[in-house]
């Protein structure tokens, strides 16, 4: 299995002590494994079945099978004291994704920004970040940013990323 990314790993402790974490777009949930180690009731959402059925089971996950890019928010009125969200991006729904966040929640992002086509996929504007896209949209939503950077990684192949930190005061 992946290791869980860097970036949520340092960021773990700005996450509140009790409340959901929302996994969105889990994949094969190492984020939201990493996250239930850690004692934090997880909400773990994807489209793709096998990889909701693997979480199946798990103490402190909940894992649910759910279409995030159709016509309706599938998580309209939930709230959570935390959301993760990596290598996922899809901005009708990012202002939505924001509103989830409970009072003191902390948001950990993490995706592909422009400049990706030239190390690989995604490749496709509509799903890479813009400069400074994520600490704008955060900002706009009310949120209070703790960790932000953008730019060119190695590990765990090159690529060009964003990723931020932020909380709901």
């Amino acid at each position: 299995m992946i290791p869980p990314s860097p970036w949520v790993v340092a960021h773990l402790a700005q996450l509140p002590a009790s409340g959901r974490v929302l996994d969105l777009a889990c994949g094969s949930g190492r984020h939201a494994r990493l996250l239930a180690a850690e004692n934090h009731p997880v909400f773990a959402v994807d489209r793709n079945s096998e990889a909701i059925s693997a979480l199946g089971g798990i103490a402190g996950i909940a894992a649910v099978l759910m279409e995030l890019e159709g016509e309706d928010w599938p998580l309209a009125g939930q709230q959570f004291a935390g959301i993760v969200v990596t290598n996922y991006l899809w901005r009708p729904r990012l202002a939505d994704l924001l509103a989830l966040l409970a009072p003191g929640g902390v948001l950990i992002y993490e995706t592909f920004m422009l400049g990706n086509e030239a190390y690989g996929k995604p490749s496709n504007p509509a799903f890479l970040l813009r400069p400074g896209e994520l600490r704008d949209l955060a900002q706009q939503a009310g949120l209070r940013v703790i960790d932000f950077v953008e730019g060119y990684i190695a590990e765990p192949k090159p690529a060009l990323r964003q990723a931020i930190c932020a909380v709901r005061d």
